[in-house]
């Protein structure tokens, strides 16, 4: 059973957990656009590949996983999951499994202007958003919006380009010096994060790990405290089920004054990830287990106690090339 990661960059933690329940019953190929990326040091083996919007990238791809007889690809970048599902064909037909959702909603989740029309359609509560300034200013003076609200690209990632605006002026500042920005209502409350996994034969979700941040860094949740709700738990099944995502995918939430507001979806390993796994939600196991066609029965809520903290702190890698 082998289990090719793309772009694994920093993430060291998803590649040591894939060794961890392989228990050596399989290899982990990491690929990088760097040799400077510490993941790849971490897998059994590893290949420097080129930048994924380079022609003939996937090519590149297809050739690793049918050279290593990859069972299992998945990516932790956001903007290579579209790419994978897009030639889920070829690769199914040289027998390696894309680890994700489809095309059409791996391109809906990665466009947050896309995902919030699609959560206010379906009728889940979320913060209204726009890209027409026009439109925003107009419901500001009618007092339907108001400020601050966010400023970010619509297809960003890991919190890149994002301004706290509190005026017109600077919302007008920031959209002529930058395209395909949206606006986005300022929510005061509690963000939760939701690691989340959907069995890739059934359909099913299997697992749930939701936590409360505590403090944010650099996009990413630097401190947390694991905790659970009945309720929160079946909002994120009935909305995963409707989209129907499949794999691990990552849920930004905020608890408003009691309210749920699904935020933003990550279909890929999010880099809070490791709570999960340190506190008993194994993943990894679940892919691994689809892989070798097996379904994972629902375990929601009883893979993981309350109350258990994470605490992120610097590490390093020291490597003579």
């Amino acid at each position: 059973m082998n289990v090719l990661i793309l772009s694994s960059g920093t993430r060291n933690k998803i590649v040591q957990y894939f060794k961890e329940s392989l228990k050596g019953e399989g290899k982990v190929i990491c690929t990088d656009m760097s040799n400077l990326a510490p993941s790849i040091y971490e897998a059994d083996k590893f290949y420097v590949v080129p930048r994924m919007t380079a022609p003939g990238y996937i090519e590149v791809v297809l050739d690793i996983c049918k050279k290593e007889h990859i069972d299992g690809v998945l990516s932790l970048i956001d903007p290579e999951l579209s790419l994978l599902a897009e030639n889920r064909e070829r690769f199914e037909a040289i027998g390696t499994k894309v680890i994700g959702s489809s095309y059409d909603i791996c391109e809906m989740s990665l466009d947050k202007y896309e995902m919030y029309k699609w959560l206010n359609n379906h009728g889940y509560k979320c913060a209204t958003s726009y890209m027409d300034k026009s439109q925003f200013f107009a419901d500001v003076e009618s007092g339907k919006a108001k400020f601050p609200v966010f400023v970010k690209p619509a297809r960003g990632s890991a919190s890149i380009a994002i301004s706290k605006a509190y005026d017109k002026e600077t919302v007008e500042l920031l959209f002529a010096h930058d395209e395909g920005l949206m606006i986005q209502e300022f929510l005061q409350g509690q963000e939760i994060g939701a690691d989340v996994y959907i069995d890739m034969i059934t359909g099913e979700v299997v697992s749930i790990f939701t936590k409360k941040k505590l403090l944010m860094r650099a996009g990413e949740t630097d401190k947390a405290e694991s905790f659970k709700d009945d309720n929160l738990f079946a909002l994120i099944e009935q909305f995963v089920k409707e989209v129907g995502y499949r794999g691990q995918i990552d849920i930004d939430v905020f608890d408003v004054n009691g309210d749920y507001y699904i935020s933003e979806v990550n279909p890929r390993f999010g880099g809070g990830y490791p709570h999960a796994y340190e506190s008993g939600a194994n993943h990894m196991q679940l892919i691994l287990n689809n892989l070798k066609g097996e379904a994972n029965s629902p375990v929601i809520g009883k893979n993981y106690e309350t109350g258990i903290y994470m605490m992120k702190f610097n590490e390093l890698m020291v490597k003579k090339m």
